[in-house]
């Protein structure tokens, strides 16, 4: 990573290859009247970015500098609202300002839309250890599929302890002082993570909902190309806003994330892949601001890491993971939230020593079959068929391939988000009935 040195660009050079709520503290929604979404509108989460801890030897540090960090929403809306996390801290962190405004290119705004936020009134903010934080509304008008600035002084030394690895986003880290009003941003240097800020809100109108896209390296983006918003999360966004409808969708997804464990530990991942996916499913997925639909692309790492990066005691087969994908659909209708299966896609030859075998396949096929014809889905959008050779199943297409053989490029990103049916997310969100549809 450009912010961690020499090893840090090793380390996630491994961790790239992979295939990849605690209560808020401060000012609960609805706490304060300036916390109400105005007359007509609703709260909706436009942008988040699920928390993780940074790798082994990795923790960037700042002393005294701001942060300007890049985000892509996908709903628009008229007042806006941030999400702060310090929920791998184990120290109080100290935001001295924050800003946020609408992005002119690389790190500099427009300076008509900065918005000096705050929290609870005041300018400044100290998030306890292993808690989060909402801002209070700022009237700004937000475009769908805009670029925004989210803008954090760092008064003391921090240590950046709750982040986002795999961005797939440059941000930027300022030279020393408050720097979060500056039109021209005076970058010190790139960083390719996102520290601290975990969602953004927008106030928005009915019948705006968000749908949530939840799961591993293959949500994240890996394999898309940096800084063009092409993870297949993001193509779904601007199909909807092409067809007419303010919906946001939410990228839920963190490299190298498995369904039925943790981060497998040791000194190269320690903690940074994630609790498991059914640990992580309610607060990265299900507790959004106006979520009705969850789509799920998760568990090829249950696989590849199987009798490799996996600790020893860890088994999985397929009766492992179809419990496992029960439990996230009793977890979403009980949160009143349809949910979309997706099958597993091919990764013969991965770039990964021992991830793809033989064994592997014949259990990823049997699961497959599960999701297809289960029924227990509401529906199921089938990257497996979308995405493999079809002269060769156990592979990715190449012409969707992006070069490690686990994970899709652009244009396969593109052709997933174009099969997914806008009826079937419509029929869901609405909650009348199941879609029990293939896609």
């Amino acid at each position: 990573m450009k912010q961690g040195g020499a090893s840090c660009r090793r380390v996630l050079h491994v961790l790239k290859r992979l295939a990849l709520v605690l209560p808020v503290v401060c000012l609960p929604v609805g706490t304060v009247d300036a916390n109400a979404a105005r007359s007509g509108t609703d709260w909706v989460s436009t942008w988040i970015a699920a928390p993780q801890p940074p790798l082994p030897g990795s923790v960037d540090h700042y002393r005294a500098q701001s942060l300007r960090l890049i985000v892509h929403v996908s709903a628009g809306g008229s007042q806006v609202r941030i999400r702060l996390s310090n929920l791998y801290g184990d120290a109080p962190l100290t935001i001295g300002a924050a800003h946020i405004a609408r992005r002119a290119s690389g790190a500099d705004i427009e300076p008509a839309s900065d918005r000096a936020l705050t929290f609870g009134g005041r300018a400044s903010i100290v998030v306890p250890a292993h808690a989060t934080v909402l801002s209070d509304p700022a009237r700004l008008e937000i475009p769908a599929l805009a670029d925004l600035s989210v803008s954090l002084y760092l008064p003391g030394g921090v240590a950046a302890t709750t982040v986002h690895i795999l961005a797939q986003q440059t941000s930027y880290l300022s030279r020393p002082g408050d720097a979060t009003a500056a039109v021209r941003f005076p970058v010190a240097r790139r960083i390719d993570m996102w520290p601290f800020v975990s969602g953004v809100d927008v106030a928005a109108t009915p019948p705006s909902f968000a749908v949530v896209a939840f799961g591993d390296s293959t949500v994240d983006g890996d394999g898309s190309t940096a800084d063009a918003n092409r993870r297949w999360p993001d193509v779904l966004a601007a199909r909807l806003q092409q067809a007419g409808r303010n919906v946001a969708v939410l990228n839920a997804g963190l490299i190298g994330n498995r369904l039925l464990h943790g981060s497998p530990g040791g000194s190269t991942f320690g903690t940074a892949l994630g609790e498991a996916g059914l640990a992580r499913f309610t607060r990265d997925a299900l507790d959004q601001a106006g979520a009705k639909v969850v789509i799920v692309r998760i568990g090829s790492n249950d696989l590849g890491f199987l009798h490799g990066l996996a600790p020893p005691g860890e088994p999985v087969d397929a009766h492992d993971l179809i419990t496992g994908y029960r439990r996230l659909v009793t977890l979403a209708h009980r949160h009143g939230l349809g949910i979309v299966g997706t099958t597993i896609p091919p990764f013969e030859n991965a770039a990964i020593p021992g991830y793809s075998t033989p064994a592997k396949d014949v259990i990823r096929q049997q699961v497959n079959a599960w999701i297809r014809h289960g029924g227990e889905f509401d529906a199921v959008l089938d990257f497996d068929q979308i995405l493999r050779d079809p002269s060769h199943p156990a592979r990715l297409l190449p012409a969707y391939d992006s070069g490690d053989h686990l994970h899709p490029n652009d244009a396969g990103y593109r052709a997933v988000a174009s099969a997914l049916s806008l009826a079937t997310l419509d029929t869901l969100a609405s909650g009348s009935a199941r879609a029990k549809s293939h896609m």
